[in-house]
């Protein structure tokens, strides 16, 4: 498992962390199991469901971590937010090919939502959101989208302020 990488360099490298970013995944519900992960996947409903696959320790889920906090609340109408360990539920960490971390999936009704961010990868959000905003203005859209019927949308979010990275299977 990688941190994202971005421009060439590691996230994790060019990232400043707020000061209490270490505290943020406490705040947030983890699932510590595929059993878990199924349950909140059946059972979140009327809301978007987002899953962060990470580790606890690594400097980038820490700054998403953050974020997840700090509008978790602002959110909790629309959104349950919960954080996956990418070790302690590889089933996950394998169907939805998550080979860099922190990688965010979206559910709505036990549905997968997909967003276009503009590269090849639809099914999952790869890296840090840049800002608060960027991750509020993604969630309204997957809902507004979901509650139309859709199972995919388009991102709000900048180009710029999306990650990029290669992937693994370019090229085969």
């Amino acid at each position: 498992m990688r941190s994202a990488w971005v421009g060439g360099r590691a996230a994790a490298a060019c990232l400043s962390l707020p000061p209490l970013s270490v505290a943020m995944s406490f705040l947030l519900p983890k699932l510590g199991s595929k059993k878990e992960v199924d349950e909140a996947i059946k059972s979140v409903a009327e809301k978007v469901l987002v899953l962060r696959f990470g580790r606890d320790e690594d400097l980038v889920c820490m700054q998403l971590d953050d974020i997840l906090a700090k509008t978790s609340h602002d959110l909790s109408k629309m959104a349950a937010i919960f954080l996956v360990d990418v070790n302690i539920v590889p089933v996950y960490t394998q169907y939805f090919d998550i080979s860099y971390i922190p990688s965010t999936v979206f559910f709505f009704n036990g549905q997968h939502m997909k967003v276009d961010y503009g590269s090849p990868d639809h099914t999952k959000f790869v890296g840090s959101f840049k800002t608060k905003q960027d991750f509020i203005d993604l969630i309204e859209v997957i809902y507004r989208g979901a509650m139309r019927g859709k199972l995919i949308v388009r991102s709000p979010i900048d180009p710029k302020n999306i990650p990029k990275y290669d992937l693994l299977y370019q090229g085969i």
